[in-house]
């Protein structure tokens, strides 16, 4: 009986014995379990490597950005625009790829849009008169020319140049290229009403005669940075160009865009299409000769635009001097730095001025 005892009490001795064993295998399991756990939260999760932007295979050639379309061989098209204080806002500039603005008559200034492509840019306007200087900054770039009205000048430049020009005006184009804004003829007045919009240009220029792409050996000259490459000279983070006691434009750059924001007036020079200030990457402000025109009862001028002439570049917060040349009405402008080499401006839009010797602009540094 003793025997009996003693192995039972052996027996359950070592079921206990393998009990605790197993219970200590498995809180020990269970703990390196826990652990693995808790390393692999807290293990950094790798990322997947972000698919690489696609690079566009083409570039625009008046602004040097990158594009889905092949458009450089396609004529641009520039539009005359109203700068009177009571015509504004204007429609479409905030996607003009080049501003042209000059001074006219009586101290007001006008200004010229080209767009490389006008398919997505909404209303154009309000579009006014051609001077004869326009002209030959739109023969420049071998443009189709908008424009309601114009100096005796301009149609003898339009006809003896063979410019591509349409006129809202003297033209059979109102109506249709062209129609009369109600509300503006209502508030701003007749001769400041004249709009059109991107796609009636898009889908009207084929009906038309003209031809819609360059003329054999037409080349734009202008050079651009790379986009990783900033322009060098002297800090310049403002200028304010003076047209006349009416009109003064001014360029404040924005280190967090890298732009220019334009106001005129005193305000914000705004894109009535968007609201939004015009904003651009590039400053040129062009030296030349302005004159009143002889026996012009109108006040009319004579702004150079051939020949060569001084200027500044502004870009990326910096200024440096250039020079200009424009060999024929028929030539494109180039741009040049003090050495001589062709001047590289920065990829994007452009805003030119063009003014009389002897302006002399407030750059803040």
């Amino acid at each position: 009986m003793y025997n009996k005892m003693r192995g039972i009490a052996l027996l359950c001795a070592m079921i206990t014995v393998g009990s605790m064993t197993a219970c200590q295998k498995q809180e020990e399991a269970l703990s390196e379990s826990s652990q693995e756990e808790t390393i692999s939260v807290l293990a950094p999760v790798e990322e997947p490597e972000p698919e690489p932007e696609p690079v566009l295979p083409y570039l625009n050639p008046l602004t040097g950005e990158r594009q889905a379309e092949d458009n450089a061989n396609n004529r641009p098209v520039a539009i005359m625009l109203n700068n009177l204080k009571k015509a504004l806002p204007q429609l479409g500039v905030g996607q003009a790829d080049i501003i042209y603005e000059a001074p006219a008559e009586g101290g007001i200034t006008r200004m010229m849009a080209v767009f490389q492509s006008v398919d997505d840019v909404g209303q154009i306007g309000s579009v006014r008169s051609a001077r004869e200087y326009y002209v030959s900054l739109a023969l420049g770039h071998d443009a189709l020319y908008l424009h309601a009205g114009g100096s005796p000048g301009a149609y003898t430049a339009i006809k003896e140049w063979g410019v591509a020009a349409f006129d809202c005006v003297n033209g059979p184009y109102e109506g249709t290229l062209f129609w009369r804004d109600q509300d503006r003829r209502k508030n701003m007045g007749y001769e400041h009403s004249v709009i059109t919009t991107g796609e009636t240009i898009s889908e009207l220029m084929p009906t038309y005669s003209y031809r819609l792409t360059h003329k054999e050996g037409y080349e734009y000259p202008t050079h651009f940075l790379d986009e990783d490459e900033q322009a060098q000279g002297s800090s310049a983070v403002q200028v304010e160009v003076p047209f006349s006691t009416y009109k003064t434009g001014v360029f404040s750059y924005q280190e967090d865009t890298g732009l220019y924001e334009v106001s005129e007036y005193g305000k914000p020079y705004v894109d009535g299409n968007t609201g939004e200030q015009v904003e651009v990457k590039n400053v040129l402000v062009l030296f030349t000769d302005v004159s009143l025109i002889a026996g012009d009862e109108a006040g009319r001028l004579d702004v150079r635009t051939t020949g060569t002439g001084e200027g500044k570049f502004f870009c990326d917060g910096t200024v440096q001097d250039i020079t200009w040349s424009k060999k024929t009405n028929s030539t494109p402008l180039s741009y040049y730095q003090q050495d001589g080499t062709p001047l590289e401006l920065g990829v994007g839009k452009t805003y030119v001025n063009v003014v009389d010797d002897g302006t002399e602009l407030v750059i803040t540094e």
